[in-house]
């Protein structure tokens, strides 16, 4: 098979549908493949054969008519056959009856149709949620839309990309790049399109009105996946193939800086890639059905340099845009797994070359790294040294590399021609053993209800039928069968022993430390003077703090930063700057915030007690910038900090205390200058972790929805009548849909916008926080103390895109409703899938003293976001707080009521009039009390005595509820309602605290 034929066949299936057929079908009297599609086909040079078309007449009673692309018949069975499983693996069956209609030559034709299951999609333009079935409306409708000029419109779009590929040159080349720019840029508009509130649409217009609950473009990606492995493979077979690298968590844990946890994390992203490009070279991007590459900034970049996509195209990208590593290519947004569709008779070398080439990659940046060592510390860097030998055995076997593939040749079709009549003796063969079960007995999907009403064509009296499955349909059955031969492949954990005798890593304690001569392997800790480590951290303290010596893998991540930053420049043509948000820095970004407001006035001897210590600048949270980028204040800003740095590493007791003093008395509010006011010296860190991925990635059933709710509105009303009257009808739409490749790209999609786009939004947008990683689940963020709760909050709100308390609402400019996420920015508006209702995810949160050593800190972090997961029992949120006296406090709780009266204690405690000795003189009470679940009774009266004496009159009037729900939280039946209420109200007084309240200092 030549390339030609492949990238012809993928084309082909790509512009098989057009991207407008939700708003043409049922209203274009020409049908909807008469338009872009077979427009596109003749500009592609594919024109299409002139077939009968149903009569106009007849039009609105179908779904859909024939599709024929004049390609050469083997190519265009490939793409008949791979629309027909793509369909099958998305899409519901439908119950079918039996229509006659008459053809333009007045043949007459019988079909099969449920022409009770017609939608008119653009008069009621509704989305369905793929996880959890919650429905979307577009206010308005589109029914003012003119479907002819929608038409003209998509058509040009598509041609105009066509024909900046053709005027690249390189015929050749052509259809890789056209597949490649239709895949990328197709649900792209450009700019000067006004598409009006359909441009927000486009992207998410459903591939069938019936089940809007994936994209025309999931459908077509699909179809192109499945037609380019029949064209590739020499029995027209394909293959799921699963790939994982890991380690993940030990890889990313040992860590010392929120730097090098930063490093782990996108090291790992870029190694994914890595594994990731060979299949993407050879088949295509939308050849990787989970994670979704599109619209991510390290796939861009590839289509860019390597896949020679026209530079223009991305100039507007905001990864070219920025100058920072706020910059999307910082972003860790890939997981460390793939699930691909592959030619069953390649899939085992697509799976070894994907482990060549990601191990290939991490061995060169290794020497890199060493060369780069050797420069800074002034060693001869051309020749080959100690270190290049050690860091090449140390990453010889990194990263492990696991993979299985499971054919769909399991699956035998006995009526080739319709693929219908399905034999699944195989496939259930092959299941068997992970399931327990004997060879001929059904397992898995293949003894799902689902599968017993689907397995045959059944007819029932009334005339109505299934149509017969093909292959497709067994989409969940392979793809469980790839997951297990994985899980399997991962068990068996083959180890290569590396002898080591030398002195350890200093970050991880398992490889010995990088040098240039051996013979320093043996000397302890204190005798390492001349050393490679001791010259670079005499140079370059951000590569290598005093006394540290790293191995291979710790000296990769500690370099990543500056090596990637180099790249990113690289790629976008400027200097790109690190935008690191010192601790003490964020733990005062409040205080700055309010300071700023009022104008920003300094106090006397300010700019020459800078000018005295050399106080430099440094980086101040994005919010900050954005808020009040037109003060000229902002320099002053940006030295109160660093004068702070400046005096405490001038190591002179009295320049610290004159600068503390001076910043002080420049932060107070107008009357508090001369005051001693405090300093705040605490900062929060948040981890966030998407609850049971790997359950939703199966098909779990608490997030699968049934058949009938992914229906649209319309269509249920039909299907319950037939309901009504066949059990098995009513029987099918009460099943749960199984996995689905639909499901897959939807989770990706909903990961990659929460992460790259929602989480940056809510802490840097809405927060005056700073993103240190978000990759898919995954988030970990720096914000002052103030803004840590509400941005737990918001967060786990955003993630399943459901703000009870601004339901439909713009908060900030994001609005979260029924699963779905939409972002408005001027006159732009971003709609977005989130997660939805039914999925979860647990917070760990730190409250730290700036000073705290960051190892400790992040420790304490992994332990919170533990705990939220283990005692929490998931979907909570667990909050330490380490006090520089000494000390911690813990608050383990649920989301919803528990973090709600959390702040409505805060609240009240902030309020005026409001003493905190409420709270300490409650905690003493609460010693002496029984178990609160016996009396909470007496609880509640005890608190609002306590509380509603330490409230002046104006305060007094939230005493009763809020004593009524602490008593409730206390009594609920959990374990010690005391000690849970004692650390409630712990956690309460410390957020309290003026210097974090809302309130100027």
């Amino acid at each position: 098979m030549s390339d030609d034929t492949l990238w012809r066949a993928k084309l082909a299936a790509r512009i098989h549908d057009p991207a407008e057929k939700a708003l043409v079908l049922l209203r274009d009297p020409a049908g909807h493949e008469n338009g872009t599609s077979r427009a596109l086909s003749r500009l592609l040079g594919l024109p299409a054969a002139e077939s009968d078309r149903i009569d106009p007449e007849n039009a609105e009673a179908l779904s859909c008519v024939l599709f024929d692309t004049g390609l050469p018949r083997a190519l265009y069975r490939h793409v008949q056959r791979a629309d027909w499983w793509a369909a099958a693996a998305d899409r519901p069956q439908w119950p079918m009856q039996e229509i006659t209609v008459t053809t333009r030559t007045g043949e007459q034709k019988t079909l099969k149709v449920a022409d009770w299951a017609q939608v008119r999609w653009w008069r009621k333009p509704i989305l369905v949620h793929p996880l959890t079935g919650e429905q979307y409306a577009l206010p308005g409708g589109l029914a003012e839309t003119d479907y002819a000029d929608i038409k003209r419109r998509s058509f040009e779009h598509f041609s105009r990309l066509l024909q900046a590929v053709r005027a690249q040159g390189e015929p050749a080349l052509e259809d890789r790049r056209t597949l490649l720019a239709f895949w990328r840029f197709g649900p792209e508009l450009a700019e000067s399109e006004d598409f009006g509130k359909l441009g927000a649409l486009w992207k998410l217009l459903p591939a069938d009105t019936r089940v809007p609950d994936h994209s025309i473009w999931d459908h077509l990606d699909l179809a192109s996946a499945f037609a380019g492995a029949f064209a590739a493979d020499p029995d027209q077979d394909a293959a799921l193939l699963a790939l994982s690298i890991g380690p993940v968590q030990s890889f990313i844990a040992a860590s010392r800086t929120t730097s090098d946890l930063w490093a782990g994390s996108h090291l790992l992203a870029r190694l994914s890639w890595e594994a990731m490009r060979p299949v993407c070279e050879r088949l295509g991007p939308d050849a990787i059905l989970f994670p979704r590459l599109r619209g991510v900034a390290q796939v861009d970049l590839w289509l860019r340099d390597q896949m020679g996509l026209p530079r223009e195209w991305f100039e507007g990208s905001a990864w070219m845009r920025g100058g920072t590593d706020a910059n999307p290519l910082f972003s860790a947004a890939l997981p460390n797994r793939f699930v691909a569709v592959v030619p069953a008779a390649d899939a085992r070398a697509i799976a070894e070359e994907a482990g060549r080439a990601v191990r290939a990659w991490i061995q060169a940046r290794g020497r890199e790294v060493v060369d780069r060592l050797l420069e800074v510390a002034g060693l001869a860097s051309g020749n080959e040294q100690y270190c290049h030998r050690q860091m090449r055995e140390q990453l010889e076997a990194f990263p492990q590399v696991h993979w299985a593939a499971v054919p769909f040749s399991l699956i035998r079709p006995r009526d080739a021609a319709r693929q219908t009549d399905l034999d699944v003796t195989a496939l259930n063969a092959a299941m068997a053993p992970f399931f327990g079960a004997a060879a001929d007995q059904a397992c898995g999907f293949l003894d799902s209800p689902a599968w017993k009403v689907l397995q045959k064509e059944i007819a029932w009296s009334d005339g109505t039928t299934f149509f017969p499955p093909n292959p497709g349909v067994l989409y969940p059955a392979v793809y469980d069968l790839a997951e297990r031969v994985l899980a399997a492949a991962k068990a068996a954990r083959p180890f290569d022993q590396l002898p080591q005798r030398g002195w350890r890593d200093s970050l991880t304690g398992e490889a010995e430390w990088l040098t240039t001569d051996p013979a320093q392997l043996g000397t302890s800790p204190r005798q390492r003077t001349d050393t490679l480590w001791a010259r670079v951290a005499a140079k370059r303290p951000a590569w290598a703090r005093k006394g540290e010596h790293l191995g291979a893998l710790s000296a990769l991540k500690r370099l990543w930063p500056a090596l990637f930053a180099e790249e990113v420049g690289r790629a976008t043509g400027r200097e790109v700057g690190r935008f690191v948000v010192s601790t003490h820095t964020m733990a005062l970004a409040h205080q700055l915030d309010r300071w700023l407001e009022r104008g920003g006035p300094k106090a006397p001897g300010f700019d020459d007690e800078c000018r005295r210590q050399q106080a430099e600048p440094v980086a101040l949270p994005r919010r900050l910038m954005q808020r009040h980028g037109a003060n000229p204040a902002l320099a002053d800003a940006k030295r109160i900090p660093g004068l702070l740095d400046a005096a405490r590493e001038a190591e002179d007791d009295a320049a610290l205390a004159r600068a503390e003093q001076l910043i002080r008395r420049t932060l107070a509010s107008p009357g508090r200058e001369r005051e001693d006011i405090p300093l705040e010296t605490y900062y929060g860190l948040l981890m966030m972790d998407g609850d049971r991925m790997g359950a939703i990635l199966s098909g779990d059933a608490a997030t699968a929805v049934t058949f009938r709710d992914s229906f649209h509105p319309d269509v249920r009303k039909g299907f319950d009548e037939r309901a009504a009257r066949q059990e098995m009808v009513r029987s099918y739409g009460e099943q749960r849909r199984p996995i689905s490749p639909n499901r897959h790209l939807a989770i990706s999609a909903a990961l990659n916008d929460f992460s790259q786009v929602v989480v940056r939004h809510v802490v840097e947008e809405e927060h005056l926080g700073r993103v240190i990683y978000a990759g898919g689940d995954d988030v970990l963020a720096m914000l002052p103390v103030a803004d840590l709760l509400s941005a737990m909050r918001r967060l786990r709100q955003a993630y399943s895109g459901v703000d009870p308390e601004h339901d439909g609402g713009v908060w900030r400019g994001l609005t979260l409703q029924n699963g779905f996420a939409a972002l408005k920015s001027g006159d732009d508006l971003q709609v977005m899938r989130m997660m939805g209702h039914t999925a979860t995810a647990s917070c760990g949160a730190v409250v730290a003293h700036h000073q705290a050593p960051l190892a400790a800190v992040l420790r304490e972090l992994r332990a919170a976001e533990q705990r939220a997961k283990s005692e929490g029992g998931r979907d909570a949120f667990s909050i330490t707080v380490i006090k520089r006296s000494g000390g911690a406090a813990h608050l383990t709780e649920k989301w919803g009521e528990p973090m709600a009266l959390l702040a409505a204690l805060i609240d009240f405690l902030r309020a005026e009039g409001v003493s905190r000795r409420a709270v300490y003189n409650s905690l003493e009470w609460l010693e002496d009390l029984p178990d609160p679940s016996g009396a909470p009774e007496m609880l509640e009266k005890l608190l609002a005595y306590q509380l509603g004496r330490q409230a002046a009159d104006g305060a007094k009037a939230a005493v009763p509820t809020l004593a009524a729900r602490l008593a409730k939280l206390a009594a609920d039946g959990r374990a010690d309602g005391r000690r849970r209420l004692a650390d409630f109200m712990r956690v309460a007084e410390f957020f309290a605290r003026e210097i974090r309240s809302g309130a100027d200092a």
